[in-house]
């Protein structure tokens, strides 16, 4: 991967840009991670040593920055702007050898940065190659739109998932491990422009995807919460969702106001996610409900378990829509 190139004066102030990003994020996460002196320079007139420096402070930096990490502080810090995100992105792509979690991270970072510049009203169907290419340009440059023919499969997974009705149903169609597997089986192929291009916009529709099941999974536990309560009940019996006999519903209330923000920043977790597709069954069947949902959960869990798979330990999900 080769990151466009930047004027000297360019890159200092993309470096101070990145210096404030990873000090808040080591501060969150009480990462052991010292400031880059060099960055003392003024901003307009680096010397190429004090670049040097702050180039392997990075590369030492975010050896310790874990993507979950990364993932959860951009898309929930006041520090994070477009300009940020650019400089980062030029960093990563810049890396001499970048291994797995360097992919990962500039995965995110590419819909990150997509996400933040596109409008907020934009329809799916507005999301095109092209107008994905366009927003990347500034990082990426001038993309061949050319699709080689390994990467036919994603549109048909992002129909798939627009097909889902529920979370349940798009954990038991496996997209979310579907896009991670092809994206993983062609390796160095991921650093190509156009293939980069690809995998922003099948992020961004299958992220917006995600969002929309949980959030529509989460109302209806939250509303069915309520329901019970007028019935007269104060615990439910959850532990097909892994938490205890007799659950408090209010702490089931509280605990789906925390998924809400730790679902933000992930889309690809594993046993979170489970909980939450069993939470919902759970209410359903007390609510008698359960005819829906009597042959999925199984299928659902087993889904849940491969979508989660290798991922880092994630809140969010995040995990991504993927990511």
């Amino acid at each position: 991967m080769t990151a466009l190139p930047v004027d000297p004066a360019l890159e200092g102030r993309e470096a101070r840009l990145i210096h404030t990003l990873y000090s808040g994020l080591a501060r969150e996460f009480v990462i052991d991670a010292p400031p880059c002196n060099a960055l003392e320079f003024a901003e307009d007139s680096p010397t190429l040593q004090s670049l040097n420096a702050f180039r392997q402070w990075f590369l030492e930096t975010d050896q310790l920055v874990q993507v979950h990490q990364l993932r959860q502080f951009l898309q929930n810090s006041p520090l994070v702007t477009n300009d940020g995100l650019q400089a980062l992105l030029r960093c990563h792509l810049g890396k001499p050898h970048p291994g797995v979690a360097d992919r990962d991270k500039i995965d995110f970072l590419l819909v990150q940065f997509f996400s933040s510049c596109a409008p907020a009203r934009l329809e799916d169907s507005e999301v095109t190659l092209a107008y994905v290419a366009n927003i990347l340009q500034p990082v990426l440059g001038a993309a061949d739109l050319t699709q080689p023919d390994w990467l036919e499969p994603l549109e048909e997974i992002i129909q798939t998932a627009n097909h889902c009705p529920n979370m349940s149903e798009l954990l038991t169609a496996g997209v979310l491990a579907q896009g991670r597997t092809l994206k993983s089986s062609e390796g160095e192929k991921y650093s190509q422009p156009a293939v980069m291009v690809a995998f922003t916009r099948f992020n961004f529709l299958l992220r917006r995807t995600f969002f929309r099941l949980m959030h529509q999974d989460l109302n209806a536990i939250l509303d069915g919460l309520r329901q019970l309560e007028q019935q007269g009940a104060t615990t439910l019996d959850c532990r097909r969702a892994q938490f205890s006999g007799d659950e408090p519903i209010a702490r089931l209330r509280m605990i789906c106001q925390s998924w809400k923000v730790m679902f933000q920043a992930e889309y690809s977790t594993g046993q979170p996610l489970r909980m939450l597709v069993d939470l919902r069954a759970v209410v359903d069947t007390a609510l008698g409900h359960e005819a829906d949902d009597a042959a999925e959960p199984p299928r659902a869990r087993a889904a849940a378990a491969a979508a989660g798979e290798g991922s880092a330990p994630e809140s969010n999900a995040t995990t991504q829509p993927q990511e």
